[in-house]
């Protein structure tokens, strides 16, 4: 038989989705599994993104340009400029989702042997993208007991060599809905400016921060602008995931024409999906207020039902909309499975998202599960419960 690549046995699963064939035999066999395990919200998609799809007047669904439509560009240059984020159309280019953006971005700045250091845990699939890339993901422990909030500087430059090329965040934080303050980004900005390095963050999440806490952009910063790389995208920030339009944003000219060339190869992004995009953008701010409200609420009945599980840790996440929980299992893994093949209360069982998966260190997270609180609180109560009483049984076997 032929040989699979290196690279494609080397590439780790989706702790997101590893566990689906489980959930798809617990429903056969009549269990209703209520899913925690993935940030796909219930949110309704703006009303307007949609209308936008259903009263188009194409006739040919034709390619659109490869970096994007003009049109969606400068509006996105504007967006950006509401956010204190001062950029123009010819720093975008329009990806197929955040994925590929961070896909584009790893081949533009990064060759084979080249480290990336990344806080862990961090969104799974950076390591499929550094992978892919034959990249080496340099990680920087991060703890739950101080909600994950950025390792000493020190640490990282510990781990500096004359291979690292980057910094890879996420804020607000996948799996840890942890917010980087201003002091935290100064450190950051610091750091690549004094050893030439690029900065890369993932600021999908950037509208959903709470606790009258603010998101602080790197394209914000000044001194950084030739480092500084964003990764965007809709689909948490309209709801709309299954759109897949995401983007590139930088002011180095040389990131973007290089990573013009990567999206080339794949002709463009998708049409239809773009105009859905471009009219998002004219949402108005009462939806993201309303959004935010409904987050809180959620996240503080989450925190709230989980707080009455015993020996248990909570990291309180401050944006996005994720938790990350500390169990009293040794493997959170076979634990998740469990609950899916072998648990149900009164007909019912949770999908939670094993931890393991968003280190890139092997043992970190073991005993840890993400919780995403993108459903309604009466579901949240529910699952917590089971997950609660899931929990005692399993220690008692």
């Amino acid at each position: 038989m032929p040989e699979i690549s290196s690279k494609g046995q080397l590439m780790p699963p989706s702790p997101i989705r590893k566990l689906v064939p489980y959930a798809e035999e617990a429903k056969k066999r009549g269990t209703h599994v209520i899913h925690l395990n993935i940030g796909q919200p219930d949110i309704k998609t703006p009303k307007l993104a949609l209308d936008a799809i259903r009263n188009h007047n194409i006739e040919v669904l034709a390619y659109s340009r490869t970096e994007g439509s003009d049109a969606y560009r400068e509006k996105l240059a504007s967006y950006y400029a509401k956010h204190d984020i001062e950029v123009t159309a010819e720093d975008i280019i329009v990806t197929t989702g955040g994925s590929e953006a961070l896909a584009f971005t790893m081949g533009t700045i990064l060759d084979e042997g080249d480290e990336i250091i990344i806080p862990e845990p961090f969104y799974a699939n950076y390591n499929g993208f550094a992978t892919a890339n034959g990249v080496k993901v340099v990680p920087i422990v991060s703890s739950i007991d101080n909600n994950f909030a950025l390792p000493p500087i020190s640490e990282f430059e510990k781990t500096i060599t004359s291979k690292t090329k980057a910094i890879l965040i996420c804020n607000p934080g996948n799996p840890t809905g942890y917010l980087y303050n201003q002091e935290e980004i100064n450190q950051l900005v610091h750091l690549v400016k004094k050893y030439d390095l690029f900065l890369i963050a993932d600021e999908v999440y950037r509208e959903f921060t709470y606790d009258n806490k603010q998101h602080h952009s790197i394209l914000s910063q000044k001194g950084i602008e030739n480092n500084a790389i964003i990764v965007d995208s809709v689909s948490k920030r309209y709801s709309m995931c299954g759109a897949r339009i995401g983007c590139i944003v930088s002011k180095n000219q040389r990131v973007i024409q290089t990573a013009m060339k990567f999206a080339q190869a794949r002709l463009s992004p998708p049409t239809l999906a773009q105009i859905a995009g471009e009219a998002a953008l004219d949402t108005p701010q009462s939806y993201f207020d309303e959004v935010i409200a409904e987050y809180v609420s959620r996240r503080n009945v989450l925190v709230t039902e989980l707080q009455k599980i015993e020996n248990i840790k909570i990291a309180k996440p401050s944006g996005a909309f994720y938790c990350v929980v500390e169990l009293p299992v040794q493997n959170s893994d076979e634990f998740a499975q469990w609950l899916l093949e072998h648990y149900s209360l009164n007909g019912e069982t949770v999908m939670v998202a094993p931890a393991a998966g968003f280190y890139a260190t092997v043992g970190l997270g073991a005993n840890q599960i993400r919780i995403a609180y993108v459903l309604k609180k009466e579901q949240l109560v529910r699952a917590v419960a089971i997950l609660k009483e899931g929990l005692a049984k399993y220690l008692s076997i």
